[in-house]
């Protein structure tokens, strides 16, 4: 290889100055350098190691053949897209496509009463509308309700969705779809339904769907309601009592009712009744249309001076037995209790009996006592406690108090320092005592006339005490308890022979060994309230046999014998108030029955029907209300045309 210019360059202005006489003195000798004695290792190939390269970029060689097959390809993408461009250009411009099924173009409409009854049957209409160009097949409408839906009301298990084969729907088509389904919420409460199309085009085997916007039910009312009894203020520490009352409202069974209550902070838990499943917690079981059913809770609630504790009370329904607690709620309500720490602790108790509200009879003797407590850490001066009665007028005359005074201008009783020999002159911190009323309740002939009749004590107190500074402060308190009055329940049983509906049969007086047929006349009356689910009851002696008819009862009311042991039952239901009072007809049935008489009964009058019992509700009060009648002998007192002589047994 040729040198490069430069190099020769270089060799010839060394030779020029080697040869000239100016130059070469210039030149010195160099020190020699001294052979290394490393040796190199000489590798046994020709191969060697390049060295790396510092800092430089080198762009690696491409052969022609590689870079031909990049150029092709590149060519075959572009060739591609540009295809794939134009064939979806093409398929929804002119093609197949050009009219596809959106979901957009389908409309699903929900139309029917916005507002509902929770637990009664609800009609509703869905409409399916296609705009598409092409037709929906294979279409299916999925309705989603919500909690606690059912199909009917005598169907207790909740419907959670429903599919409804719609089958094909043809291009600018509409389908009517009729819906029928019990919802359930609390009253006030909303639930939500909602509805889904799923249908499928031709030439494609994908699933599509559409679905409707969501369809709000606002519930007016409940199928299940509670009531509750109770105060709404209490003493922190007292013992307090609530009743809760729950009512059904819907017209087929609810099954498998809970109710849940939510203990506030500060309630301790005493009794209740029935008894709780788990804290908080009862199964009320089946409830039949119209029926109610009764908790009652006891406690203590504690606090301070003008807390507010709440009671959270829920109705409803599970899905299953082994749900902890209510799945569908069918009412919630809340009551509220506050709390005060008067400076005289109150309570009222009637006969013994306090919190709720206390159910007495017409004319009985009702024993009202107060019960007071300097809850201070002070001394009260000059307490004075009054109790009123409110409701309906009390005969004046039956009130009675040994430590206080009744005041019959304004209907009141009072006690102070003069009327408890200077017991409530000065209160000692924690001193306590109690005050007593009587009076008797008015009779049924002065009741008849009220529906539902309730009378209320209540009891204020007022006194004084020092204040830290010295300056006399004035103080009240007041408590009330609620007296409910039964309904007077009246029950008479008659025997007859010369008025006897069924016909004469033997003779009188009656004579052993044959038989003489009597007939026996049930009246029932009643005054203030409902009766509910009244039943009379009684037995034939073994001497009597029941004949088998009856008359003046209902066929819904039935009149049963049993022959094993001589029972009678009428089942009667309902007695509306009024009922046998003020010139309106009575409650009557009759039955036959055959009296044979034994030698070992002449000269005597026989039982010929005993035990005699009348029972039911007071829907009022909520208490058992149970009334009996004297046996019937052959001593017939009511029978036109009967004489005395005609009731002994002869021979």
């Amino acid at each position: 290889m040729d040198p490069m210019p430069n190099e020769e360059e270089k060799m010839n202005r060394l030779r020029r100055a080697m040869y000239s006489r100016s130059l070469s003195p210039k030149f010195k000798d160099k020190e020699r350098r001294t052979l290394e004695g490393d040796r190199t290792d000489i590798s046994e190939d020709w191969n060697r190691k390049e060295p790396e390269l510092q800092g430089t970029m080198v762009a690696p060689r491409i052969s022609t053949a590689w870079s031909g097959a990049v150029r092709w390809l590149g060519i075959a993408l572009v060739a591609f897209f540009i295809g794939a461009v134009g064939f979806f250009a093409y398929y929804f411009t002119i093609g197949g496509g050009s009219s596809p099924a959106s979901s957009g173009n389908i409309g699903i409409s929900i139309s029917g009463p916005t507002r509902v009854s929770g637990g009664e049957p609800t009609e509703l209409q869905i409409t399916i509308s296609n705009q598409n160009q092409v037709g929906l097949a294979l279409a299916d409408l999925i309705i989603l309700y919500p909690p606690g839906t059912r199909m009917s009301p005598n169907i207790p298990t909740d419907v959670p969705s429903q599919r409804i084969s719609i089958g094909t729907i043809k291009p600018g088509g509409v389908v009517n779809v009729p819906v029928r389904a019990v919802f359930a919420g609390a009253e006030g409460g909303q639930a939500v339904l909602k509805a889904q199309l799923e249908y499928r085009v031709a030439g494609s085997s994908a699933v599509f769907v559409a679905a409707s916007p969501d369809y709000v039910l606002a519930f007016s009312s409940s199928p299940l309601t509670v009531s509750i009894d109770g105060n709404t203020e209490t003493v922190s520490g007292q013992p307090i009592s609530l009743t809760m009352t729950v009512t059904s409202n819907a017209t087929a069974p609810i099954k498998d009712v809970l109710l849940s209550i939510g203990y506030p902070f500060g309630f301790t838990f005493s009794s209740a009744s029935p008894r709780q499943v788990s804290t908080g917690l009862w199964e009320l079981g089946n409830i039949m249309p119209g029926t109610s059913f009764r908790v009652s809770l006891n406690g203590t609630l504690a606090g301070e001076p003008g807390d507010e504790r709440v009671f959270r009370i829920s109705l409803g329904t599970r899905k299953t037995k082994d749900s902890p607690g209510i799945d569908t709620v069918f009412s919630e309500t809340p009551y509220r209790m506050a709390i005060s720490k008067p400076f005289l602790g109150l309570s009222v108790s009637v006969n013994r009996s306090n919190g709720g509200s206390v159910v007495v009879t017409p004319g009985g003797e009702v024993n009202v006592a107060v019960s007071w407590k300097n809850n201070l850490t002070t001394e009260i001066t000059d307490a004075v406690i009054v109790a009123r009665l409110s409701g309906f007028p009390i005969d004046g005359s039956t009130v009675k108090t040994l430590d206080g005074f009744y005041r019959s201008s304004d209907n009141a009783v009072l006690w102070d320092k003069t009327t408890t020999s200077g017991t409530l002159a000065s209160v000692a911190s924690g001193a306590e005592g109690t005050v007593n009323f009587f009076f008797q309740m008015p009779s049924s002939d002065v009741l008849q006339t009220l529906r539902n009749p309730n009378l209320t004590v209540t009891v204020h107190a007022a006194g004084k005490r020092l204040s830290e500074s010295g300056v006399p402060e004035s103080l009240q308190s007041t408590a009330s308890q609620t007296i409910k009055v039964a309904s007077d329940l009246g029950i008479a049983a008659e025997g007859h022979y010369h008025d006897n509906p069924f016909g004469v049969s033997g003779s009188l007086p009656p004579q052993a060994g044959k038989e003489t047929t009597y007939a026996i006349l049930f009246t029932v009356t009643n005054t203030t309230s409902k009766i509910k689910n009244a039943k009379l009851t009684a037995v034939l002696p073994v001497y009597v046999r029941s004949l088998g008819p009856t008359m003046y009862a209902p066929l819904s009311e039935k009149i049963t014998f049993n022959r094993d042991d001589g029972s009678l039952t009428w089942v009667i239901g309902d007695i509306e108030p009024g009922v046998g009072v003020n010139g309106a007809a009575p409650r009557q049935a009759a039955i036959a029955v055959g009296f044979t008489p034994s030698t070992s009964q002449i000269g005597t009058q026989p039982v010929i029907l005993k035990d005699i019992s009348l029972s039911g509700t007071d829907a009022a009060t909520g208490a058992d209300v149970s009334r009996t009648a004297p046996d019937v002998t052959t001593n017939l007192l009511n029978d036109p045309g009967f004489s005395p002589t005609e009731a002994v047994v002869v021979r």
